[in-house]
């Protein structure tokens, strides 16, 4: 009797370790089925990611050579007035007017692809001395936290004042010309949603740095 319960205690530790060996080399085969899946996933992410960030930075660049044309106009005004007003003694009432207008909405319209090309003020007393991860981590916090909720009150505030200004049918009381003023106001909601675009290209390239320790 004492053999025969010794070999069932036995019998029924194998069986215990062949059920957990068992249940070992299937979580083992689960685990080797899951880990191609999820790092198929991971590059589609990735690859995702990467193509709206570059889509939105071709639109910023787009943006950005189509309004670097305004000035033409600008530098043509201001070459007239200077010719017309000491060679001929002709100053023009209107190229004071046209010449703050066209300089106001270049210099707005083109600042969502200055931030595509990083040309906005930045101190790098300490930035430039850190890495790519800690690049990331700080870039995405600053976007998160005060670059997006400062964008989108400037958007709201310009897009009010803009719709203000084209209700009452504002004009400039600079000059006697007296043009109408509300394209030129209109263009602050119109760089503030183009900053917002561009911005969430410059957060999804900070979150990718913070995330994997390299440029996206």
């Amino acid at each position: 009797m004492l053999r025969r319960a010794s070999h069932v205690l036995l019998d029924a530790r194998d069986a215990v370790v062949i059920s957990c060996g068992a249940q070992s080399a299937q979580a083992g085969a689960r685990r080797g089925r899951g880990t191609p899946a999820l790092r198929e996933e991971g590059r589609l992410a990735e690859a995702n990611v990467r193509a709206v960030s570059r889509a939105l930075d071709r639109f910023a660049e787009w943006c950005g050579l189509l309004f670097c044309w305004m000035i033409v106009p600008l530098v043509c005004a201001m070459v007239y007035e200077v010719i017309a007003r000491y060679a001929f003694h002709a100053a023009t009432i209107w190229s004071y007017d046209v010449s703050y207008m066209l300089y106001g909405a270049h210099f707005m319209l083109g600042a969502a692809y200055t931030l595509l090309r990083g040309g906005h003020i930045r101190t790098d007393v300490f930035y430039m001395n850190w890495s790519a991860r800690t690049k990331g981590v700080v870039d995405a916090s600053l976007y998160l936290f005060f670059f997006f909720p400062g964008i989108a009150l400037f958007f709201w505030m310009g897009l009010q004042e803009g719709l203000h200004s084209l209700d009452i049918w504002e004009v400039s009381d600079a000059s006697p010309w007296r043009p109408m003023i509300w394209p030129l106001k209109m263009c602050i909601p119109v760089s503030a949603a183009l900053l917002l675009v561009q911005g969430v290209s410059e957060f999804l390239k900070s979150a990718y740095a913070a995330v994997k320790g390299e440029a996206l």
